[in-house]
């Protein structure tokens, strides 16, 4: 059995973060959102997800945009359902139990389900619970 280590530096979340949005971009429930209607550049993307990761996993406090301005305009062009959130929890778990296992990883989840959880009801309005 291979020894997996926690999430501790930058280059980790970077890890993740690509491996993540590799399995995004062909999911069939939220890939569209990010390749057809959002259109992201991935290039200029990753280094600010990895920089927002990077500031509430590691405390390093490198992202200094808000993280919500972006999803409500998203959201304007296609509703986010709860679906959409779902499935973004359910593949950033996937990928985190590929990659990682630890303190970290698991602080990694629990705000990813917390954000998650946050946009749903701002978006929405919706007090359901998300699953990972």
């Amino acid at each position: 059995m291979v020894t997996k280590s926690d999430i501790t530096t930058r280059a980790d979340i970077e890890k993740l973060m690509l491996q993540f949005y590799g399995k995004v971009k062909t999911d069939i429930t939220i890939g569209f959102i990010f390749t057809d209607v959002a259109k992201i550049n991935w290039s200029h993307h990753v280094p600010i997800i990895v920089d927002f990761w990077e500031t509430i996993l590691l405390d390093n406090p490198v992202y200094k945009k808000n993280a919500m301005e972006v999803h409500y305009a998203l959201n304007k062009i296609i509703p986010l359902q709860k679906g959409h959130f779902d499935k973004w929890l359910l593949l950033f778990f996937e990928t985190i139990d590929e990659l990682f296992e630890g303190n970290t990883a698991k602080l990694a989840k629990a705000r990813a389900t917390s954000i998650a959880g946050l946009m749903l009801y701002k978006m929405t309005g919706a007090n359901k619970g998300i699953t990972g």
